[in-house]
């Protein structure tokens, strides 16, 4: 095996262990929690519900296992909460978007950015677990989309997450202060010279995520209105991922909690939630047949 070819082989590797141990520990925490007979079927709902919303199989995963539990014997994971409207995303598409689509709300701020900033290239990475995961890009080579589909440190991305401010490389050769030794040789092997990472953080000062723009070139400093146009597509995309998460990934975790009550089997487990639900059935019966 060639050099290049092993390096490839282990950046698959780690990218594909990294994102099955978060799906297999969401199916341990769901089994556990709900008194599921295996992890087979912790799976099966866990996909299912991930079909229906239209959500990713690893953000339903991560959503689970970083959210609070339901209270015991609840029927609501998230009692009393209100659904808020979208924000606009008119300052990074004039297209009508369902905003509910997070991944053409993504291809669309990709796109803004490059635009502004004349990249060739560019991902989106989102805040999943402790690291940044890739969830788009443009124009980049496999070897390039394992290296980087898990990033924690070490990264322009990384560093604009954690200082919450947008990061430029303007010669990825020179940056020896930011990419170690291996991940600048890769990523100028993988024909980026230059890069431009901005952080997009919720109104909560959460970091949800980054685009970054990659360049065939040094990159020349940024303009007064490139600087200020993509500090619009920051400010939007950040509301717009909190609004995603406390909305959409919530009605996904409720769809998930109800399911798993009406089909988990007699152990169905959220503890006191399936007696509750049969006493409050008992009752409506003998309401609606007084004779009964």
């Amino acid at each position: 095996m060639q050099a290049h070819e092993l390096r490839e082989y282990v950046a698959s590797s780690n990218k594909q262990l990294r994102a099955r141990s978060l799906i297999a520990y969401a199916q341990g925490v769901l089994a556990g929690r709900y008194g599921l007979s295996d992890a087979t079927q912790a799976f099966d709902l866990l996909r299912g519900v991930s079909q229906r919303r239209n959500i990713k199989l690893h953000q339903i995963a991560a959503a689970l296992t970083s959210s609070a539990p339901p209270a015991g014997g609840a029927q609501e994971w998230f009692p009393g909460r209100t659904r808020t409207p979208a924000p606009s995303l008119r300052a990074v598409t004039q297209a009508d978007l369902d905003a509910g689509n997070l991944g053409a709300v993504l291809t669309a701020a990709l796109e803004r950015v490059l635009d502004i900033v004349g990249g060739q290239a560019g991902n989106v990475q989102l805040a999943e677990d402790g690291a940044l995961r890739l969830e788009r890009h443009h124009a980049h080579p496999r070897l390039f989309t394992d290296y980087f589909a898990f990033v924690d440190h070490g990264t322009s991305c990384s560093q604009a997450a954690a200082d919450l401010r947008q990061v430029t490389v303007r010669n990825i050769a020179e940056a020896d202060d930011i990419f170690d030794d291996a991940t600048r040789q890769l990523l100028l092997d993988t024909g980026s010279r230059a890069c431009h990472s901005v952080p997009l953080a919720g109104p909560d000062g959460t970091a949800r995520g980054v685009i970054s723009s990659h360049h065939v070139r040094p990159l020349a400093e940024l303009g007064r209105n490139q600087l200020e146009a993509l500090e619009q597509v920051q400010h939007l995309m950040g509301t717009y991922l909190h609004w995603h998460h406390h909305n959409v990934v919530r009605d996904a975790l409720e769809d998930l909690h109800r399911t798993v009550l009406d089909h988990a089997g007699p152990r169905g487990a959220v503890p006191g939630a399936r007696a509750r639900r049969t006493r409050r059935d008992g009752e409506d019966a003998r309401q609606a047949d007084p004779q009964g």
